[in-house]
């Protein structure tokens, strides 16, 4: 097999262009993750997770997503039978 030969790096150092800040989508983003308070980015959302379950987030809701999945469940082994 061939070696891959490195590409080079055109332009000026420290100087770069992204199209999505030019477009706007990254500020739609962060927008859209504020008002909502769920993080777009994998890892924002591992985060918030994490704290939920280690007890330095909202708890609550943690319990409250978990009481209506056992509902619904419940509910479908009670029409099932």
């Amino acid at each position: 097999m061939p070696k891959r030969r490195k590409r080079k790096k055109s332009g000026i150092p420290g100087v770069s262009f992204s199209w999505k800040r030019a477009t706007g989508v990254t500020r739609a983003k962060q927008r859209i993750a504020r008002k909502t308070g769920i993080p777009l980015t994998k890892a924002g959302r591992q985060r918030k997770i994490g704290r939920m379950v280690k007890g330095k987030g909202c708890l609550v809701n943690v319990l409250a997503i978990s009481a209506v999945v056992l509902l619904a469940v419940f509910a479908l082994v009670v029409i099932l039978l």
